[in-house]
């Protein structure tokens, strides 16, 4: 039996190891997730320096090992060198590449995710500055959908009754229950909020949540930098946000949500994609039940421009 394969890999992690190895995460088509030494890769006119860094994509020859296999070849089939000169950028692939690791498996073929992650990651690395949150939000609720975990935007989960966002009225609402699933109707929602006649007579705190949760992750301020609107498990969210949520649905991101606002009720859609970044981010760590570390440094990089008061908007936040 060989003792080395073929794999197409993106890097997803790269972290020193020892006085000049690398040791990389790396999602391949063939194979899913793979960790490697890329041996030497931190010296000086190493040929595998370049190529063990984050977002390269190689065509590696891998060679297995006890514990931990050896990258023994590597050949850069494309890199996104964008990503690296914008904080924005950087940040939110490695947002993904979070999102990646909570949902790849080892030892399994991983085409459609590699492919997904190779995809917005160039459009990341090509989108404007006032676009990057977009990209964004439609590559988390992309991941939810490959992941098969995505809310459901169109129907109330509940009563499966389709719901259409007003833009013409700025108070219009509708409810969205993360462990529901997705939007529910303002009657639903208070039913989802009321809490049970056990639990009224009981004398532990209140939930509001169909199910006991240890915390509330988006809810408790991850860092100085957080001040936005928190987002609950249980919520209401406005038209222009659940028109957002609608169309991340399709595979490309329309032009007219992710620059020019449709309409008057998006009068600040950077504050908009904002609470909807928020809301999906919650969504994906409910469901992968796990934190997205780096959104931190998400909060840093969009939350002090987005949060600017604006008297004329008239939009809900959640």
């Amino acid at each position: 039996m060989s003792r080395t394969y073929k794999a197409t890999g993106i890097n997803l992690k790269s972290m020193p190891l020892g006085e000049s190895d690398r040791l990389l995460t790396i999602l391949t088509r063939e194979f899913g997730l793979v960790r490697a030494v890329a041996m030497g890769a931190r010296k000086h006119n190493s040929r595998l320096g370049g190529r063990s860094g984050l977002f390269v994509v190689n065509e590696l020859l891998i060679a297995k090992g006890r514990s931990l296999d050896k990258v023994t070849q590597a050949e850069t089939l494309e890199s996104y060198p964008g990503l690296a000169h914008d904080l924005k950028k950087l940040t939110a692939s490695q947002y993904l590449a979070e999102l990646c690791l909570c949902q790849a498996l080892s030892d399994q073929p991983q085409d459609e995710l590699f492919c997904l992650l190779n995809d917005h990651l160039g459009r990341l690395e090509h989108a404007s500055a006032e676009q990057v949150l977009a990209h964004l939000t439609h590559a988390v609720f992309q991941f939810l959908v490959l992941a098969g975990v995505a809310p459901q935007v169109h129907l109330c989960c509940l009563t499966q009754h389709a719901i259409v966002p007003d833009l013409h009225d700025p108070a219009w609402q509708v409810g969205f229950s993360i462990p529901a699933g997705g939007t529910v109707t303002l009657a639903a929602l208070t039913q989802l909020q009321t809490p049970s006649p056990r639990q009224a007579n009981s004398d532990r705190p209140q939930t509001i949540v169909p199910r006991q949760e240890p915390h509330n992750r988006v809810a408790e301020p991850r860092s100085r930098y957080q001040t936005a609107p928190a987002v609950g498990l249980n919520t209401r969210i406005s038209a222009s946000q659940l028109t957002i949520l609608q169309q991340l649905a399709q595979e490309n991101l329309p032009q007219s949500v992710g620059s020019t606002p449709p309409s008057r009720t998006l009068v600040a859609p950077q504050r908009v994609w904002t609470t909807v970044e928020r809301l999906l981010r919650q969504y994906a760590e409910y469901h992968f039940d796990r934190p997205i570390r780096s959104a931190t440094l998400i909060d840093a990089c969009f939350l002090p421009q987005a949060i600017t008061p604006n008297p004329q908007n008239h939009d809900a936040t959640a």
